[in-house]
């Protein structure tokens, strides 16, 4: 099979991904990476010849004149640098990277359909509130919802996933209450938004390849369910969401809104893992799977990016204290935040540590494979399952040891599985308080949480 080189492809990527609408910009091109495309996403954006076509007059409109039009709505502008001024031309001095021009109802109803935006409204995104730097912004290729986010996902039970999903595939584990639902990668990576519900509850599953952010949000705001997309523009690599009740820009890597009427709000984290198949189909028998609608899922169009010294579209040089794809769990108090490596963690199978004064233990399975190496995901190489959780128990701390890949506590000698349930001996059935945590790429974790610390094997070390 053929395959582009990573710099060779580029430009070829940003023209192909917006041609084929269902495919984020990928640093690697494979041959039958069309074929997959079309079918995974044609039912759901209409002809791609019709996308295409908006995304070229979206970019011959000159995005300088943009903020000179009634785009810019007046207002108060809350700039990165946290200044509030008058607000006239919000993209003043700014060599814009994305084109604002279509972030109306009338233009984005006709990429996303009159059911998500109706095109009479009048809603415009107010580019004169953000948070973020303008500078720091820019198109990834695909037009609004070129990747079409999955608006009404349907389910398959464990044996009808068990017919193309292999035992090391990654899935997002999603479990409230009695309800556990799984969301495979071979799909996120192809629509990287599901607007969902699990037990009474609006959620976005959300997943950006470029960065391995995977995060799931409560998506109702001020009493209104909002239904997400792909803006098609990136923020330090990372998908920036658009909400189709304000036309809001949300940062998926934090859930929180950077651009528009919502600037500021933050999106309820729901606590979720990435985790092998395997692992979800053993602690969830009755759970279910987001369906492949008997589409071809199983390839990657991003081989090999997580080998790669470079992330795509990333402005800057990573963070040098770990390499830029190096994968570690990171976790966030609102005030401070530290990054533990998978390699470290896999060394050492169960990681006990102090994090803001509140003991943590992190758990770690082998066998699930990476979304992002091989052209297909499941003939990928290992990376494993990593997991932060309270090691108290009904206000017991336990300790905890990890042996011949069997987690077991000292206390009890009950053996755990890494979503934090005892699967044997005394504690049984119990499920230890999950810490809000995820695994991303370094680079990327870096990049919104700069000041974090890393643990080097022994405790977390300083940004020095």
């Amino acid at each position: 099979m053929k395959h582009f080189t990573w710099l060779g492809s580029t430009i070829l990527t940003l023209a192909l991904v917006a041609a084929q609408c269902g495919v984020a910009a990928s640093p690697v091109i494979t041959e039958e990476k069309s074929d997959q495309v079309e079918q995974a996403s044609v039912d759901e954006v209409g002809p791609a010849e019709e996308s295409v076509a908006i995304a070229k007059a979206a970019e011959e409109s000159p995005p300088e004149t943009a903020g000179d039009t009634d785009q810019a709505k007046p207002g108060t502008a809350v700039e990165a640098g946290g200044q509030s001024t008058d607000c006239t031309d919000p993209f003043a001095g700014i060599s814009l990277k994305f084109t604002p021009n279509i972030w109306t109802a009338e233009s984005l109803s006709r990429f996303a359909g009159a059911e998500i935006v109706e095109p009479t409204s009048g809603l415009k995104t107010n580019f004169c509130q953000h948070s973020a730097d303008y500078n720091d912004i820019l198109s990834g290729g695909p037009p609004p919802d070129g990747i079409p986010p999955i608006d009404n996902p349907t389910f398959d039970s464990i044996a009808q996933g068990d017919e193309w999903l292999a035992d090391g595939q990654p899935v997002i584990a999603l479990a409230v209450g009695e309800e556990a639902k799984a969301y495979p990668l071979a799909i996120l990576t192809r629509h990287e938004i599901a607007n969902d519900e699990i037990a009474g509850i609006p959620v976005a599953v959300t997943f950006c390849p470029l960065c391995n952010a995977a995060v799931v949000f409560n998506r109702e705001v001020n009493g209104q369910v909002l239904r997400f997309g792909v803006s098609g523009n990136l923020r330090h690599s990372d998908l920036i969401m658009w909400d189709n009740k304000t036309l809001s820009w949300w940062q998926q890597f934090t859930g929180e809104a950077i651009v528009g009427d919502l600037t500021g709000t933050q999106l309820e984290l729901i606590p979720a893992q990435l985790a092998a198949w395997k692992d979800f189909k053993a602690a969830y028998p009755n759970g279910v799977v987001l369906s492949s609608a008997g589409r071809r899922y199983g390839q990657n169009p991003y081989v090999g990016y997580d080998s790669s010294p470079q992330p795509f579209l990333f402005l800057g040089a990573p963070d040098p204290r770990l390499p830029a794809t190096e994968r570690v769990l990171g976790v966030f108090s609102g005030q401070a935040a530290a990054a533990y490596p998978l390699s470290v963690i896999a060394e050492k199978g169960v990681i006990e540590d102090t994090f803001e004064g509140q003991k943590i233990v992190i758990f770690y399975e082998p066998g699930q494979v990476s979304a992002l190496d091989q052209s297909e995901i499941a003939a990928s190489r290992e990376v494993g399952s990593a997991a932060m959780f309270s090691p108290e128990l009904e206000g017991q701390a336990l300790t905890f040891s990890y042996k011949d890949g069997i987690i077991t506590d000292q206390e009890t000698g009950s053996e755990w599985d890494v979503f934090g349930r005892a699967t044997k001996g005394e504690l049984a059935g119990q499920q230890l308080q999950p810490v809000l945590s995820h695994v991303h790429f370094w680079f990327a974790w870096a990049a919104f949480r700069p000041d974090t610390t890393v643990y080097n094997g022994d405790s977390l070390s300083g940004t020095d």
